[in-house]
């Protein structure tokens, strides 16, 4: 059981987060993520994870495919391998969400972009 527990805090133009529990080759990887009000993370899809999330407070509006779906508190979704997904803050307060991230890779690099809003590859 792993009990590896790192949580350096790293930003993003869209907000911040930092991982909680698990590794890049743990099988899993927990993280809190914060989206500032206003911003949205990349459309973008990983080969090697599925991922979970769990809304702790604020607005989400969460496409998942051609599907576009809100979650408040306490509301989750579940995100396929391989499937296109972004989340944005549709609120007034920063959005916390806690992803788990489970699969044999869990690196930074296994995401392939489609649109970003912050122009990187």
């Amino acid at each position: 059981m792993s009990t590896n527990s790192e949580t350096t805090r790293v930003e993003r133009p869209w907000g911040e987060y930092c991982t909680i529990n698990g590794g890049d080759y743990e099988g899993f990887k927990v993280k809190k993520i914060i989206v500032r009000p206003g911003c949205r993370l990349s459309l973008q899809s990983h080969a090697n994870r599925s991922e979970h999330w769990v809304i702790a407070r604020g607005i989400a509006k969460v496409q998942l495919g051609d599907e576009f779906t809100e979650l408040r508190r306490n509301h989750y979704i579940y995100i396929p391998v391989n499937s296109k997904h972004r989340i944005e803050n549709i609120g007034n307060e920063p959005l916390m969400f806690i992803e788990t991230q489970i699969g044999e890779y869990l690196g930074e690099d296994d995401i392939t972009r489609y649109e970003d809003d912050y122009n990187r590859a």
